[in-house]
């Protein structure tokens, strides 16, 4: 929580006493690109608050961002709610009936789009939004719902809000509190339909301050953003954490290939990176894993625990100046960590910090501290200051029971759902996370899965699927894995690497390429199985050939593959 009685938990706050602390410091931009500075971004902000005020947006009305990472994506935001608006952050890579059924259900006042995503709302049977503005400056065509570009909003706004300040005029801003609605986010879950998260002031504010205390950070560092800022791992880490404490924001653009961003990494230098675990784990497995396989000495020495440190120290270096050189700390959340790809991780002394969270509580609820050595591999370290945890229902053989969080950054509830709301934040509130886990003597919190997910066998013994796949995941010509129950047997179905597999097949026929794939998932089988309880064990893996349908984290939705046949 942050110090001091003249703290006000508000985005509006953050944002203003920014500006007073940096200035002239960059602030947010395009990567490679000259930064907004503070003050910049502060007028910004005012002038196109003023602006939406004008066009008649009141206290309480809802405004939709659907649209890409860029610093106007942040731009508009924080303009929405300076003047006392609700922001609804859509995922980009949200289907069309998804879009419109939340534009449905909001009836927001205003969108801001791009090119790429304004086809989803030119057949909406709702009514469409009053105002619709491309921060890409994309202009539609005649005949279809006129748009504004963001750019002629912008200057125009710019030039009205400095006529008026220039003659004394002071612009009154609607008078905004702690807990004052400031998101309604759409969940990407894993366990069905999406629910609408409603986040206030104080749940976004307290959380990226709570943040803020898990690492020293200088004014100045650079925080690379390479995730949808419309999910709110990104938006309280990536983006209001590094205003609060006047970090530099450098927007990566759309999802970048490992070659541009290293590119990337390589003119910015970030200090601080928000990934989900894919990113490492692809790393680990396409330019760490053949590195060491090609070469006979390295996977001798791997086989020795002295050896195996070295060879990590040594492509951990290399890891880091694939980040620029200059990265203190990669947070990495949103789904779990390979439990391999961790080991690799702490021997090639790569500074990470693993975190966990949700929607629900905007979004941390553990992750270190930086450098606390009492950090269990395989935990996500301890709870975030002002959060408190404890797990309820403990199976009293394993201790693993209902994660359950309480602190300022628990929602406010869900939208039009007071039913699902008092169900899962109890009378004191205890938000019931539906995660199971543990906590450890020291206090660090580990995740073993979700609550629906568990498989029940039918000699009663409870299996974490999660769990298994992190075993299936770690081969390096597997992509992804899912486990599931069918007529009381474990089935596993397995997404391949057909690039790797295609370089290792290179010059075969077809059914030799079809039998050495063959081969793979049953040796993938027998090894699995050979580490794992009998009742736990694998009775077929198949393979799937497409990948599964995943949520924003690429987190796979279960739900979709409850009843999964081998039709697949």
């Amino acid at each position: 929580m942050a110090d001091g009685p003249d703290v006000r938990m508000t985005l509006n706050y953050v944002i203003d006493s920014s500006k007073e602390k940096y200035g002239d410091l960059g602030a947010v931009g395009m990567a490679m690109e000259r930064p907004v500075t503070y003050e910049e971004l502060h007028e910004r902000i005012c002038a196109l608050a003023a602006g939406l005020m004008e066009k008649g947006l009141s206290k309480g009305d809802r405004v939709a961002i659907l649209a890409e990472n860029s610093h106007h994506w942040g731009t508009a935001y924080l303009a929405v709610v300076r003047c006392g608006g609700v922001g609804v952050p859509i995922l980009p890579d949200l289907p069309e009936a998804d879009v419109h059924h939340i534009l449905g259900e909001m009836k927001v006042k205003a969108i801001f789009t791009t090119q790429r995503q304004i086809d989803k709302i030119y057949d909406l049977r709702s009514e469409r939004p009053e105002i619709v503005i491309t921060l890409d400056d994309f202009q539609s065509a005649k005949g279809l719902p006129a748009t504004v570009k963001f750019s002629d909003y912008l200057e125009t706004a710019l030039a009205d809000y400095r006529e008026r300040t220039h003659t004394g005029e002071v612009v009154e801003f609607p008078e905004v509190g702690e807990d004052d609605l400031a998101s309604i986010l759409y969940t990407s879950g894993t366990s069905g339909f999406s629910k609408a998260v409603m986040l206030s002031h104080r749940n976004l504010t307290s959380n990226a301050y709570g943040a803020s205390r898990l690492m020293d950070i200088p004014v100045g560092s650079v925080f690379l953003s390479i995730l949808p800022m419309s999910h709110t791992y990104e938006f309280t880490t990536g983006f209001i954490l590094p205003l609060l404490i006047g970090g530099r924001i450098a927007y990566a653009g759309k999802t970048p290939t490992p070659a541009i961003l290293q590119n990337l990494c390589k003119h910015e230098k970030p200090y601080v990176i928000f990934a989900v675990p894919l990113v490492l784990e692809k790393i680990y497995k396409k330019r760490v894993l053949p590195n060491i396989e090609k070469s006979r000495l390295l996977r001798l020495l791997c086989k020795f625990r002295r050896g195996r440190r070295l060879v990590h120290k040594k492509a951990g270096a290399k890891l880091t100046e694939f980040f620029g050189g200059n990265l203190a700390m990669m947070g990495i959340g949103g789904a779990s960590l390979n439990p391999e790809v961790e080991q690799f991780l702490v021997e090639a002394e790569f500074p990470y910090l693993v975190g966990y969270g949700q929607t629900e509580t905007a979004p941390l609820i553990a992750g270190g501290p930086f450098g606390d050595t009492s950090i269990a591999i395989g935990s996500t370290g301890k709870p975030l200051p002002g959060v408190e945890v404890k797990i309820e229902d403990i199976d009293t053989e394993s201790g693993i029971g209902e994660i359950h969080a309480r602190g300022p950054n628990v929602m406010l509830g869900y939208y039009n759902d007071e039913e699902t709301t008092a169900a899962t934040i109890g009378p004191e509130g205890w938000l019931a996370t539906g995660d199971l886990g543990l906590l450890d003597e020291q206090g660090n919190l580990h995740i073993k899965g979700r609550c629906k997910n568990i498989i029940v066998m039918a000699s009663g013994e409870n299996i974490y699927p999660e769990a298994i796949e992190h075993k299936i995941n770690a081969y390096p010509w597997v992509v992804e894995s899912l486990v599931v129950e069918d007529n009381g047997k474990l089935n596993a179905w397995v997404y391949p690497d057909y690039e790797y597999i295609d370089e290792l097949t290179a010059g075969q026929m077809r059914t030799q390429r079809r039998e050495y794939l063959d081969g793979l998932l049953d040796d993938l089988r027998r090894e699995v199985n050979a580490g794992l309880a009998t009742t736990s064990r694998l009775a077929e893996v198949f393979e799937r050939r497409e990948p599964f349908i995943k949520t924003a984290t690429h987190k796979i939705k279960r739900y979709l593959y409850d009843r999964y046949a081998k039709i697949a």
